[in-house]
């Protein structure tokens, strides 16, 4: 009894890495953004164990070359392809019909794909590119998803966030930047703090509907990916500090597979300040965990993508 003991506690210490993920057969799974970067290993490594993985990309092109790069490594779950952009609420209401109606089921939601620093844009229904994208896209995608995961039994959505979120403010007065001048990094804060306010509240919600569904959260520390070429500093210190995608992917993959991964838990990197390492539990700020800024956040998100975000419905509704 001493040595399993011992066998458990040292497991449990150890990094947490690939060959933790336990066997994913017949498991299916959306990974956003998954033809470049954490989403593309992500997806990856969920195929490698056996889920059925869904790349869910705007550039079919682009998704097509991941999917054969998969394929190559003979994984022993399905690859498909789906257009998705998450900047389109028109988009994703097509890509999850089309969804719904082809599959019986959906374990995984993985809510990684993203925009990082641009220049001001806006999506197609005239949001800020980054909170579009990053925060409303993927709340609009939930939504419309939920009655599915539901009714799948042990379903989880993974939310991707990001350091940045610690120093992330929401202005309920001006969410998509139209009267103040335009800060790319406030602006992305802003989406990723979105990110964490909205898992957090989610997973409140499953637990008052009593769903048996769980949200986690992760955030990939300093990882080298195409998501930074608008990042002077990121260029410059990506060689000194910065992880392999393949590294920066597991804190998503522990909060999608791990069984360990309590409902509400936070994955990142456990090392130089959350920066790279093994997945460990992160640090949330205290804004993240403000209540009241996730009610009125999810209030108003509910509002601007015409949704009601419910997990206690089997059909979504709209507002």
């Amino acid at each position: 009894m001493y040595v399993k003991l011992v066998k458990t506690v040292r497991k449990r210490m150890s990094a947490w890495t690939f060959d933790d993920v336990p066997d994913q057969t017949g498991r299916t799974a959306i990974v956003t953004g998954a033809n470049s970067g954490i989403g593309l290993e992500t997806a990856r490594m969920l195929a490698l164990r056996g889920t059925n993985v869904v790349l869910a990309c705007r550039s079919l092109d682009k998704a097509e070359v991941a999917r054969k790069r998969i394929l190559a490594e003979s994984p022993k779950g399905a690859v498909s392809l789906e257009a998705l952009d998450l900047a389109d609420l028109d988009s994703i209401a097509a890509f999850a019909s089309r969804f719904v109606a082809t599959r019986g089921r959906l374990d995984l939601l993985v809510n990684n794909a993203g925009v990082m620093l641009p220049p001001l844009a806006r999506t197609k229904q005239g949001f800020e590119l980054q909170f579009g994208t990053n925060h409303l896209g993927h709340a609009a995608l939930a939504a419309r998803l939920m009655p599915l995961v539901l009714r799948t039994p042990n379903a989880r959505f993974v939310i991707v966030s990001s350091i940045a979120h610690r120093g992330g403010r929401i202005d309920f007065d001006d969410l998509n930047w139209n009267s103040r001048p335009y800060d790319a990094w406030k602006a992305y804060q802003q989406s990723k703090l979105a990110n964490l306010l909205f898992a957090l509240e989610l997973q409140r919600r499953v637990v008052a509907s009593g769903a048996n569904v769980s949200v986690t959260a992760a955030h990939p520390g300093w990882t080298a990916t195409d998501l930074q070429r608008n990042s002077f500093l990121a260029r410059v210190l990506n060689p000194i500090v910065a992880m392999r995608p393949s590294d920066g992917a597991l804190p998503t993959l522990r909060a999608a597979t791990d069984p360990h991964a309590g409902p509400g838990s936070y994955w990142g990197p456990g090392r130089l300040f959350e920066m790279n390492g093994p997945p460990v539990p992160a640090r949330i700020n205290g804004n993240a965990r403000d209540e009241k800024v996730a009610k009125r956040l999810w209030e108003e998100t509910e509002k601007l993508i015409g949704l009601r975000i419910d997990p206690s419905v089997q059909t979504h509704t709209a507002v």
